[in-house]
């Protein structure tokens, strides 16, 4: 399999955004990937106010124009994430589409990016609600795991992914530039290697209004941590091959998953504390 990343540096110029987007999945695909992945926020990078006002259904433009590249191309296309509109606040929800241009899974970012880093408070949950499922989608003979951004610092879901079946995992992102030059790659690699899986990680990259700074160098890595690719800092795409019998031999000679001692495992409770 084939896999390309497509960094985009999203504004709130949707129209930009989504021209931006088609013409580097054309080029992906072009250049042979069977699975494109697109960002987090691909379509419309905002503050919340404007990414709620912005927000779009599963069967809005953004979603119909995907579906339409995926059909037309003949590619699975991960729709990277969308401002998904909601009862009251959005979801931020990635959808996996066939090269049908079906709907093969859409998830919602479980974890909200509510932090302060490099002088900036993100409060995601002002704006958006928190999924509560985890989601593997069929990629043809694949499983592919969901997640976004900052899920990637939660190690319990990706570990969820994997005793699934998950053979791939995407990280479509907005990953800041305060965090991803100490932590974007570390924590790419250590995903991929303790879960002995494939990484697919969009991220967008330079300024976006209001206060955006993200840090790009989308990757891919595989199952033993070895960076395939990442992209310089620019607007453009990474591709790589997944070997998928390169990744039997790993989990083969130095089987992790296979070791795992669940019936020990547990989660520790809560202690109040004692003054």
């Amino acid at each position: 399999m084939r896999a390309a990343a497509v960094q985009l540096n999203s504004t709130n110029d949707k129209a930009r955004n989504l021209a931006t987007a088609e013409r580097l999945v054309r080029a992906a695909a072009a250049d042979g990937a069977g699975l494109v992945a697109l960002p987090e926020k691909w379509n419309l990078l905002a503050d919340g106010e404007e990414l709620l006002a912005g927000a779009e259904p599963l069967d809005g433009p953004t979603l119909g124009a995907a579906r339409g590249w995926a059909r037309e191309l003949g590619i699975h296309l991960l729709a990277g994430s969308i401002s998904e509109r909601g009862p009251e606040k959005a979801f931020n929800t990635s959808v996996a589409i066939g090269p049908g241009g079906e709907d093969l899974a859409v998830y919602r970012k479980i974890h909200m990016f509510d932090v302060e880093v490099g002088g900036i408070s993100y409060r995601e949950s002002d704006h958006e609600e928190a999924g509560t499922e985890i989601v593997t989608a069929p990629l043809g003979e694949t499983i592919a795991g969901l997640s976004v951004c900052y899920d990637l610092r939660f190690p319990e879901l990706y570990r969820i992914l994997a005793v699934r079946g998950a053979r791939l995992i995407t990280v479509p992102s907005a990953f800041t530039l305060a965090t991803g030059r100490d932590h974007w790659e570390a924590l790419l690699r250590a995903r991929a290697i303790e879960n002995q899986v494939f990484v697919l990680a969009p991220n967008q990259v330079g300024e976006a209004p209001p206060k955006f700074s993200s840090y790009g160098r989308s990757a891919i890595v595989d199952p033993w941590g070895v960076v395939l690719a990442t992209a310089p800092d620019e607007e453009c795409f990474v591709a790589a091959d997944l070997d998928l019998a390169a990744q039997e031999r790993v989990r083969e000679s130095l089987p992790s998953l296979a070791n795992r001692r669940p019936e020990v495992y547990a989660w520790p409770q809560l202690q109040e504390a004692h003054g």
